[in-house]
């Protein structure tokens, strides 16, 4: 008897809207100390006791985010307590002892494209650690029309546009050397 109430109760838990358990994985809040923000990322700034300076803010294609007072202000590359610093200190110019928050509310920049041959084509949202085994299957795996020979991920880099084949046949077979890391904004290709 006891059981069956747990578990009533565990169920209930789970099917109560608003919980973590059942929010998107982009909607979760990353640890502010460790996430590094991205572009596309949606930010909410609180300035504490500035209603007016505060608000949601989308990282722009340059990283950037527009604050007033402050102007421009780099967001990319930090995590949410560095850009709340960076805040902080420019408005010390017109605050007495400002103090900024930054959460991130909705992760838009750790995505990585399926195209192809695949299940599901399109962005897929990366979990820390992703390989591209993971990401294939994650997408509905290859179509049996698949070329697995010749499947490859495009990476952007600093030198321009990097073509790194994907040898899957091995990675399948456990050859971790071929289950290849990716990065945000990478596109696997299955011809």
């Amino acid at each position: 008897m006891k059981t069956r109430i747990f578990a009533g109760l565990a169920l209930l838990l789970l099917t109560l809207p608003g919980q973590a358990q059942n929010r998107p994985a982009a909607s979760l809040i990353p640890d502010p100390n460790t996430y590094i923000i991205g572009p596309s990322d949606m930010l909410t700034i609180t300035i504490w006791k500035e209603p007016t300076l505060s608000g949601n803010q989308l990282v722009r294609p340059d990283g950037m985010i527009s604050l007033a007072l402050v102007g421009d202000v780099q967001a990319s590359g930090l995590t949410p307590v560095e850009l709340s610093t960076s805040i902080a200190e420019r408005l010390k110019k017109y605050l007495q002892n400002p103090t900024a928050t930054v959460v991130v509310v909705q992760i838009n920049s750790k995505r990585v494209y399926l195209i192809g041959e695949i299940g599901k084509r399109g962005p897929l949202e990366m979990t820390p650690g992703m390989t591209v085994l993971q990401a294939i299957s994650s997408a509905g795996g290859v179509t049996d029309f698949a070329n697995t020979k010749k499947i490859y991920i495009l990476r952007r880099t600093p030198g321009g546009q990097l073509k790194i084949p994907v040898h899957y046949k091995e990675a399948v077979q456990g050859y971790s050397a071929q289950n290849l890391p990716l990065q945000p904004g990478d596109t696997i290709v299955i011809p």
